[in-house]
């Protein structure tokens, strides 16, 4: 698709509903994210995901076989050696995978080769890395001080030699991240980077506007989904209680 021009869309799945909805809408790639933490199980960020909780839900989404190529995240903790990240990999691949992605770029190259010589396609993560978020104080954009450019370039062109198939690119300031999707063969895939990706990824819930709680700059819903579905069930719930009122009533009547 890069090589053709086309722009990559991706969006995140949880379930089984969810994917077959975006697999139907010809979403091309879908990635069961360790978002679902914060989206799905309700902790303050990705880190408490465990492997269980990876499983568990990437084997939902892999029950509507989607034509997709599913990629799922390594939690936390799941690839700290290579041994280690091979070993995990394979159980998300026994799952239900078709590649799995990681965060970081010259401090795991290590684990990431490991991953591609086990014949397990590999997508890579850089610029703002949310397994990270508690030793980077918070979630900010990279590359706006020229140390983090250099790094951020290092690092996607050691992903691509490593054999990565794509890179996420998360909040990345969108002059680099176009630097970088003009310089390496792979796709770079956006979130919150700018226009000058390969594709972009979007947490579908925040795209639908499911999560009124979260306030995010880098996406506009498309959607309310929250208030409409508020809407339906007070509507559904009063029409309850307005039957249980009129057979009390006649009740009484009687």
């Amino acid at each position: 698709m890069k090589q053709r021009g086309e722009k990559i869309a991706a969006l995140t799945a949880y379930d089984f509903p969810m994917a077959r909805l975006l697999d139907e809408a010809g979403i091309p790639l879908l990635l069961v994210g360790d978002s679902l933490g914060m989206v799905v199980l309700g902790y303050p960020d990705t880190t408490p995901v465990t492997m269980a909780d990876m499983e568990h839900h990437l084997r939902a989404v892999a029950r509507a076989k989607p034509r997709a190529l599913l990629a799922v995240d390594l939690p936390h903790r799941s690839y700290a050696t290579p041994s280690e990240a091979v070993t995990n990999a394979k159980r998300l691949v026994a799952a239900g995978a078709e590649a799995v992605k990681a965060e970081g770029g010259l401090e795991i190259l290590p684990q990431i080769e490991a991953i591609v010589a086990a014949g397990i396609p590999f997508l890579g993560h850089l610029g703002m890395l949310p397994q990270h978020v508690h030793e980077e104080g918070g979630y900010r954009v990279k590359g706006k001080k020229e140390p983090e450019h250099k790094a951020l370039l290092a690092d996607a062109e050691a992903l691509a030699r490593a054999g990565a198939f794509a890179m996420v690119l998360e909040l990345v300031t969108p002059p680099v991240a176009r630097e970088i999707s003009e310089g390496v063969p792979i796709p770079t895939i956006g979130i919150g980077s700018g226009t000058g990706c390969d594709g972009q990824i979007l947490v579908t819930p925040d795209l639908l506007g499911m999560l009124p709680w979260y306030s995010l700059k880098h996406v506009k819903p498309k959607l309310n989904a929250a208030e409409q579905m508020r809407a339906v069930v007070t509507e559904w719930k009063r029409g309850v209680e307005s039957v249980a009122l009129n057979q009390n009533e006649e009740t009484q009547s009687h």
